[in-house]
């Protein structure tokens, strides 16, 4: 550097060494750090490679960059974006702005697997600097644009991150998701202190708000010299004073390493000269101190390799709110900047580039053909033009006035039609608030944020009168939230093929909002494949992208007529996604079922129900197959019985499939129930003596047991593993106690008789009283494996509350309607269809009614028996017809033996048979 070039800011240096032995102890105070911002600046702007230093979403940024084109006309563009992401740029025509370009992967290969799924999105708006660069070099033949930023892998590479977390967010500050945001740009003060005092000296209360007033507005006219010369004295600012966050700078620097080592390998592999070159990056970056900095820095940085992480690219929509969200910037923000964006683009001479054919905007007409070569010329003087900058009076923009009035019209036109009682006295308090608010804060003009907190200050009242308050509705008025779109070709192969199998229904289906889509699918087979596809993204996408209204989906059933509510455009993000995993909707749900059942802590009813689902949505028989051997697997290795309720449905619903849509059942089914036979019963013992398993669990093991058992004895299980265990149970629990005398009587070890006498003695015995409601929950859960007992579940229901206490009553009846709606809500209809049959249906017959269970006593057995033939069989002598029915029926017909006094001689010989006849068949 030469001593006339290293003079250019000597006075710029003077002015603040001023000012630091005015305001500080003396001028060593402050000397390092205002001396070093000035060096940053002078390092900058004397650097042969041209740096324009910008600043993200910026329309002064994105004016001076397109102004700067137009005169320069640079061969090649270095464009601070991550390197990777260079061939999604020539799909930005199919798409609507904004749109952020994304780095997705899901199978991660040496990052901790809690990270997954891995995201980077960059976003892109019409008014951003980088957009224009884009749009300069796709749409100009012979110019090269170059990514230098590290990789979207090298963004986790270089990632300290712990944890996780979410925060609450609107519907489109969701559409980034929770995707590290990368911007050209980033220019924001570190140092928590000097923020506040820029918000509180500025009036301001927002970061965007004093950008907008205080660098925004002024930067908008200003020349070349002078906006590079200030975005590179505010970018030195803020590095030098960005305490804390050691590990962000020191990132920071590993990026200016990266990008300016990824600039002199270009420079020397293509042979460009430097002069025809531009480098954009952020003002913060531009102003460096690493080593590598320019073409003339150290090459002692290495670049390390990337991981095995296979990578997803693709353009997902955006909106003004979700770039708000992602990089913490004021509500409302990026609506104003675009409007700013749009009056610059009036007010100037300055035609912006924009990429041909792009929806939502046009072609420039001054695009050029080629890129003309610069005329050659000397090297200039470099002069100061910040001094003066800083120091000119802010300039009243006379066509304010009459936007502001048009602003304060539009409000109240607004407000009225959302129901607020305004006027035209309104409008004009409003346009006068907006003037005084600004001169309280010392600004030139009101600014959009003067303008809303007028209007809310005038027009809003106690309470909203529709949905929309004031300041969404100035929100509105000022542009409102812009949502992107990406178009049809530039979509991944999945997300094309589902708008082309969808297309029967005739249907927007890319554009945003819910569309309702009726199928007739019985006078329209046609629609048959649109259904199956719209239950399979039912799966993979969130719930309100396609949701059913009516019909449904179940094992062997389909409809037949379907409603459906789909808002494919507004969660095309998702549908993006969902394209980064595999080519058909298919592929990627088979992936998932895979995934879901071969996970590590996979239960048996979760792989089950991989089971249903490949065989409802992939009518994949094979899959199933390999899905069911799985859950095999899976069973034997379970030591607990937390999962058996679903278990014990599933394969259920699964028998009953294969048994009325296949001939044999598979193999993987048969080897299940007998596995899950022979593992309940090993379980069983112990599960009714386990404090962590409950009731309803234990009730699953035996409804396995007991419904399946026909099925298990037919493949080779033996019955006696079953009564062993149950033998071998000795619960302490009522609820479990009471499931093992159900399992008793089901198995013909206990009576109904005995049963009511145990029932009896607990409703006697002031010592169990308390407990009896916990054996009728036991006794309801036992109507799993028992149904046949819901008659004296009824019976036992009824006695309780017949019988009990109110003290012991009334606190049960909650847990009782509580109990039977959590863990029973599939027992209950039995429990109702039992007591319409037992109890009256009219309440004048309530009073006379007598319960089935107390209207007669039954008979003792001793009372039955005859010793003698006068009146045992008395019944069949006199009933000769069903003997004579019965003997034809089993081949013995031919004369029958009579006896006048009485009955068989072979009956009289072995009355303890038919006496065990009666006592089964009247219990």
């Amino acid at each position: 550097m030469t001593a006339a070039t290293a003079s250019a800011f000597d006075a710029l240096r003077s002015q603040l060494d001023s000012a630091a032995a005015r305001f500080a102890d003396g001028p060593d105070a402050l000397e390092g750090l205002l001396r070093g911002i000035v060096d940053d600046v002078d390092r900058a702007v004397h650097e042969p490679l041209e740096i324009f230093p910008v600043c993200h979403h910026s329309p002064a940024s994105g004016m001076a960059m397109a102004r700067r084109l137009r005169e320069k006309q640079p061969a090649v563009v270095y464009l601070e974006l991550c390197e990777d992401l260079a061939p999604l740029l020539t799909e930005l025509r199919q798409c609507h702005l904004p749109v952020a370009l994304q780095a997705f992967a899901s199978d991660i290969d040496g990052f901790p697997a809690a990270w997954a799924p891995l995201s980077v999105i960059a976003p892109i708006t019409e008014a951003s600097a980088e957009y224009q660069a884009i749009a300069y070099a796709l749409e100009t033949p012979g110019v090269e644009l170059v990514l230098v930023d590290r990789s979207s892998d090298h963004v986790f590479q270089w990632d300290n991150r712990t944890g996780t977390g979410s925060e609450e967010r609107g519907e489109q500050a969701e559409l980034h998701g929770d995707a590290v945001g990368v911007q050209v740009g980033d220019l924001r003060p570190r140092f928590a202190d000097l923020e506040e005092h820029l918000l509180r000296n500025g009036r301001v209360r927002h970061w965007s708000e004093w950008w907008h007033q205080y660098v925004e507005l002024p930067l908008a006219g200003a020349d070349h010299d002078t906006y590079r010369q200030a975005l590179f004295l505010i970018g030195a600012l803020f590095r030098r004073l960005a305490p804390g966050d050691a590990h962000r700078a020191v990132v920071d620097e590993d990026r200016e390493r990266y990008m300016w080592t990824r600039i002199r390998q270009h420079l020397a592999a293509s042979g460009t000269d430097p002069a025809r070159s531009l480098y954009v990056c952020g003002a913060a970056h531009a102003a460096s101190r690493v080593q590598e900095f320019g073409l003339h820095g150290t090459d002692s940085f290495t670049i390390t390799a990337r991981t095995d992480t296979t990578w997803q690219y693709g353009l997902i929509p955006s909106s003004h709110t979700a770039i708000e969200a992602q990089f913490a910037l004021a509500p409302g923000s990026v609506s104003i900047a675009a409007t700013q964006w749009a009056k610059l683009i009036k007010r100037s001479k300055v035609t912006p580039f924009r990429l041909a054919g792009q929806a939502g905007t046009k072609a420039s007409s001054r695009a050029r053909k080629t890129a003309a070569a610069p005329a050659p010329a000397g090297p200039s003087a470099i002069a100061d033009h910040l001094s003066g900058f800083l120091q000119q009076p802010p300039v009243l923009d006379p066509l304010d006035a009459a936007e502001l009035m048009d602003w304060s019209v539009g409000i109240v036109r607004a407000a009225r039609t959302a129901g607020y009682l305004a006027s035209t006295a309104d409008a004009i308090a409003v346009f006068e608030t907006s003037i005084l608010l600004a001169g309280i804060r010392d600004r030139a003009k009101p600014t959009p944020y003067d303008f809303l907190d007028s209007a809310v200050t005038c027009l809003e009242k106690d309470m909203v009168p529709g949905r929309r308050n004031v300041t969404r509705l100035v929100e509105i008025m000022m542009g409102g939230d812009r949502v992107g779109r990406v178009g049809y070709k530039a979509l991944p192969p999945l997300a094309r093929d589902v708008h082309d199998r969808l297309a029967p229904l005739n249907l927007p289906l890319d554009k945003r909002g819910v569309k309702r889509a009726l199928l007739d699918i019985a006078n329209r087979p046609e629609l048959s494949p649109c259904s199956d596809l719209l239950w399979m993204l039912r799966c993979l996408m969130p719930p309100e992208a396609v949701r059913p209204i009516m019909g449904e989906r179940r094992l062997g059933e389909h409809s037949i007529q379907e409603s459906w509510d789909l808002a494919l455009g507004t969660h095309q993000r998702a549908l993006i996604e969902l394209g980064y995993q595999g080519v058909t909707v298919e592929q990627v749900l088979e992936q998932r079922l895979r995934r879901t059942a071969y996970a590590p802590q996979a239960t048996a009813a979760e792989v089950l129900s991989t089971v249903e689902d490949a065989l409802v949505f992939l009518r994949s028989g094979r899959l199933a197959d390999e899905l069911g051997a799985r859950a095999l697997d899976v069973l034997a290795h379970e030591r607990t019985v937390d999962t058996a309720p679903e278990v014990l449905h599933r394969i259920r619903r699964l028998l009953a499939y294969y048994r009325t849509h296949e001939p044999v059942l598979p193999p993987w089914i048969e080897s299940f129930v007998k596995a899950g036979y022979a593992h309940y019963c090993t379980l069983l013992p112990g599960a009714f003596t386990n404090e962590e398993a409950t009731a309803r669990q234990v009730a699953a093991m035996l409804g396995f047991l007991f419904n399946l058992e026909s099925v298990a004895v037919s493949l080779g299980c033996d019955r006696t593993q079953m009564e062993i265990a149950l033998a071998q149970a000795h619960p302490e629990d009522a609820d479990k106690l009471a499931l093992l005398w159900a399992a008793q009587v089901h198995l013909g070890r206990l009576t109904r008789t005995d049963l009511r006498r145990r029932c009896d003695s607990l409703l006697n015995n002031p010592l169990t009283l308390p407990a009896y409601p916990r054996y009728i929950s036991g006794f309801v859960h036992a109507l799993e494996p028992v149904p046949s007992l819901v008659d004296f579940v009824v019976e036992a229901i009824s006695t309780a509350f017949a019988r009990l206490p109110d003290p012991v009553l009334l606190p049960w009846l909650p847990l009782l309607i509580t109990g039977l709606r959590a863990g029973a809500s599939d027992l209950a209809p039995l429990l109702v269809r039992e007591a319409a049959r037992v109890f009256p249906g009219r309440l004048d017959a309530l009073d006379a009614f007598t319960p089935p269970w107390l209207a007669t006593a039954v008979p003792s057995s001793s009372s039955r028996r005859t010793t003698g033939g006068q009146g045992g069989l008395a019944l069949l002598a006199e009933h000769p017809a069903a003997c004579d029915a019965v003997a034809d029926l089993l081949g013995c017909a031919g004369p029958r033996a009579t006896e006048a006094a009485g009955g068989s001689p072979l009956l009289a010989r072995h009355l303890d048979t038919a006496t065990a006849a009666a006592a089964l068949l009247n219990a």
